[in-house]
């Protein structure tokens, strides 16, 4: 509330006629229904033109009607409110407009809930729980259908036609379906734009990580504007280079550094581990080229002899590096 003081007086009055939470609620949810229909009373005043029994409003050609009841649904619960109409029927409260039955705050509350994993079900059984409202499973599915035509304009969105650097990558887990637990992947790009700022480019959900659907994806991206992409980072993936040479053959392509740092760490023995991994954060940590060049060298001195094959790797990573800064400018 704005005024304080208001806000003051309601608390103290509250607390002195209410000896219980549920007291508090029933409270509240009366006060919700009063406010609501003052509000009502003011959008027909504004609709009619003059206040009620006034005598201005005599042969205006219309006046008011008795009311309509209706119930809506709120975090404090169901309330019928009293909804006013006039003669002539042209009367539309825009507070609750005609077919609303349920406040936006408890929209935008089983939104919140469904963004965060629950299922309607649960979402149901939470509501009716905390809230003490009554909303059936088809009616929660009906306010998260809303935001799917959403999801799809993001996920066609137009895209930048360059982007120095982009993330590929897939991650597994479980999902419920038909009484089964089955496995889903989840496909992520991230993209760098010209800018420096990341930019989610596209999700897209798959039974598993596959080479050709890979390709399916980098299609979709030239689709919505891609039409270059300095280094594609990436895993591992058997046919993942393919998919991204088909569709983007300029590319550079780079195992993503904790896919190479795994790879490299494949030939160092226990005992040189630590040491080596201390160095070598040096190299692909270093804030800029000159610099990851001058700590690759000083990697080479000390570790290229006992681990050459490291070497390979991230001569080819600080090379792309360059390559990019190169393309870029």
């Amino acid at each position: 509330m704005k005024n304080t003081t208001a806000a003051k007086e309601l608390i103290s009055l509250l607390s002195e006629e209410c000896q219980s939470l549920r007291d508090v609620q029933d409270m509240l949810k009366h006060l919700f229904k009063g406010t609501i229909e003052s509000m009502l009373e003011a959008e027909m005043e504004e609709h009619l033109g003059y206040e009620k029994h006034n005598i201005v409003g005599n042969n205006t050609g219309n006046s008011r009607n008795g009311y309509n009841r209706k119930t809506i649904k709120s975090e404090l619960g169901e309330t019928e409110i009293a909804v006013p109409r006039d003669r002539n029927g042209e009367f539309s409260p825009q507070l609750i407009t005609k077919g609303q039955t349920r406040t936006d705050d408890l929209e935008n509350r089983v939104l919140a809930m469904y963004s965060k994993g629950m299922s309607t079900r649960d979402i149901e059984d939470h509501l009716r729980d905390i809230y003490g409202v009554e909303a059936s499973a088809s009616m929660i599915s009906r306010i998260t259908d809303k935001i799917m035509p959403a999801v799809t304009e993001w996920q066609s969105r137009p895209l930048d036609a360059v982007y120095p650097i982009v993330f590929l990558d897939g991650i597994v887990f479980k999902v419920r379906k038909d009484s089964r637990v089955i496995n889903k992947c989840m496909y992520s790009v991230l993209g760098i734009n010209m800018e420096g700022r990341k930019e989610i480019l596209g999700i897209w959900l798959s039974d598993n990580e596959s080479a050709s659907f890979w390709a399916g994806v980098c299609n979709d991206l030239k689709n919505r504007g891609v039409q270059d992409i300095l280094i594609a980072c990436r895993d591992n993936l058997s046919g993942f280079s393919t998919a991204i040479e088909t569709v983007f053959p300029k590319t550079e392509q780079q195992l993503c550094v904790i896919h190479q740092i795994r790879n490299s760490t494949k030939y160092v023995s226990y005992k040189d581990l630590k040491s080596l991994m201390a160095d070598l954060k040096l190299v692909y940590g270093a804030p800029t080229l000159e610099d990851a060049e001058y700590q690759l060298e000083v990697f080479r001195e000390k570790w290229g002899k006992k681990y050459p094959q490291i070497l390979k790797s991230w001569d080819v990573s600080v090379k792309l590096r360059g390559t990019v800064r190169l393309r870029s400018t």
